[in-house]
């Protein structure tokens, strides 16, 4: 263990809370020159520590929190000297590398005076040697998820923060501003939620549909920012208006040093790196996979290069906005020619589409074994369908169709047979078409799970929709219960009129047997019996003589 240095403005008892950045560790450690004598300045993962220690010996943090130093201290030992204390209560000689990507907000202490960010950049500038290797990060204020978030102003940071909550007009709030406010000139870095991190150029150039598109807003969506509506319409919209650059959640400017790459993003357990060419992009993937119960993230079935195109997904939403149904279906078509048995899950939103072909994206999922051609169309039709109705989009398809017959028919627009339709037996007899898509919505749930899809935060707008469409589910099945309870109250009408008939017949037979019974007992009736009889015979002389006959004998 080191022993930690102590300087004016230390905090304690008080810890800073930091994330593992994996794209930011593999960009420090394009950007952090050897054996220089560096300074790491505010609160930052092991992670990002460790690479910034594999490049130099000589390394120095400062954070705040006394209790943060001395854990450092414990988990790096001589190798990290750790200094607890404020920016402003640092005197030191300057250092050739400083490492701020925590960006300048917690490098103050409860007694330290009220610095704008304009003069703890110049106490930063001050420590930095002529020709330093400086990476500061700075959060946006006009940031997408800052816009969009449903929480008052006084509740997104909490006391656990300890972070300036007042405005600072000398902060910067664009690209430009940043870049002036800089006394050196900087490389800058759109970072998105610190999992993608985008060079300002090329995000300003990004459009829908595209790579940096759709990391960024992969990156956003998960999040665990409360949000008004959903991220991904504002990120569209603003990388169709050429301005994904100026919302992302912050900025990391590089000066002194030229990072290696376009792009740094964390995909699953690995890191991702593009390089924009004529033609496309060159991928570079780098870390370990990992394994679920029946999907798992492989890196190497990720490819070396993949086309400028755009998404698949971000196509079909066009059509299906557009109602283009028999445009939407010669995609499907295309699709499904395209397909074939593999391991590599198919996603829409990462199969890429330059307008004649379709190449696999950046998405290293694959399944255990081989899944066939029927069962890849229906993961990649099932999870269409979440996001294209869970979101709320345009489409010309009835709502009666919506669910697994939706499915089932764009498989058929992608080749697939549809199934025989067999008449049920029983009220349980689940249907054909959702017996043909079962493996399908097995295999997208998996890659949901994987993903967090389940675990994201639901916007106030679609929270809204839903229980607007929840309202107007309620309203019919009320319809309907009443139709039924009026459908059962003349139904019991009726039952019991014809009971109240059948009571009266029932009485009207008891009285009738019983004169019935009165009549057979009668003398009357005994005579009414023999002269019936008596007119049945047809030959009276010979009864008459069979009467004599009898007579004589007795």
């Amino acid at each position: 263990m080191s022993e930690v240095q102590v300087v004016r403005g230390e905090m304690q008892p008080w810890t800073d809370r930091t994330e593992s950045r994996p794209a930011l560790a593999a960009l420090l450690t394009d950007v952090v020159p050897a054996n220089r004598r560096t300074l790491i300045l505010g609160p930052h993962a092991p992670q990002l520590i460790e690479s910034v220690l594999a490049h130099s010996a000589d390394v120095t943090i400062l954070v705040r929190s006394v209790a943060d130093a001395q854990q450092l201290g414990e988990d790096f030992g001589p190798c990290l000297q750790v200094i607890a204390g404020a920016l402003d209560g640092l005197q030191t000689s300057p250092y050739e590398v400083i490492i701020a990507s925590d960006g300048l907000d917690r490098v103050l202490g409860y007694d330290s005076a009220d610095h704008s960010w304009t003069a703890r950049l110049d106490a930063v500038a001050a420590l930095a040697a002529p020709d330093a290797v400086v990476v500061l990060g700075l959060e946006n204020e006009f940031s997408l998820l800052n816009l969009l978030d449903s929480r008052p102003a006084d509740e997104r940071h909490g006391d656990d923060e300890w972070r300036p909550l007042h405005d600072d007009p000398t902060r910067p709030v664009s690209v430009e501003q940043f870049r002036t406010a800089l006394p050196w000139t900087a490389e800058l870095y759109a970072d998105f939620a610190s999992r993608t991190y985008v060079r300002a150029d090329v995000a300003a150039g990004a459009r829908p549909g595209e790579l940096p598109t759709r990391l960024a807003i992969a990156a956003v969506e998960q999040t665990d920012v409360p949000l008004l509506s959903p991220a991904h319409e504002g990120l569209d919209t603003a990388a169709r208006a050429g301005h994904l650059g100026a919302v992302p959640t912050g900025w990391l400017a590089v000066i002194g040093a030229q990072p290696a790459h376009d792009i740094y993003s964390e995909t699953a357990t690995a890191v991702l790196t593009a390089d924009q060419t004529l033609t496309g992009w060159d991928l570079t993937t780098t870390g370990g996979g990992i394994s679920g119960e029946l999907l798992s993230f492989d890196p190497s079935v990720v490819p070396s290069a993949i086309s400028s195109g755009v998404s698949v997904e971000s196509v079909l939403f066009r059509l299906a906005a557009a109602e283009d149904v028999p445009g939407f279906r010669k995609l499907a078509a295309d699709l499904g020619d395209w397909v074939s048995e593999s391991r590599v899950v198919l996603r829409w939103d990462d199969v890429v589409y330059d307008g004649e072909s379709f190449s696999h994206g950046v998405s290293g999922w694959v399944a255990q074994d081989s899944v066939g051609k029927e069962d890849l169309l229906a993961a990649a039709w099932v999870r269409f369908h979440g996001r294209l109705i869970g979101q709320q989009r345009r489409h010309p398809w009835p709502p009666w169709m919506v669910g697994d017959d939706l499915v089932s028919a764009w498989l058929g627009m992608s080749g697939v047979e549809a199934p025989e339709q067999t008449p049920a037996t029983s009220p349980d007899t689940v249907p054909a078409t959702s017996e043909q898509v079962a493996r399908g919505k097995q295999i997208a749930a998996a890659l949901d799970d994987m993903l967090g899809v389940a675990n994201e935060v639901v916007d106030v707008r679609t929270a809204l929709a839903e229980a607007e469409a929840a309202k107007h589910e309620l309203f019919e099945l009320k319809g309907h219960v009443y139709g039924l309870e009026r459908t059962l109250g003349f139904r019991n009408k009726a039952m019991k009129t014809r009971e109240n008939r059948i009571r009266e017949l029932r009485g009207q037979l008891q009285k009738v047997s019983a004169a019935h019974e009165r009549i057979r007992g009668s003398r009357t009736y005994a005579v009414s019996r023999v002269i019936f009889h008596a007119a049945q015979v047809r030959k009276p002389e010979v009864v008459a003589r069979k009467l004599v006959r009898k007579f004589r004998k007795r």
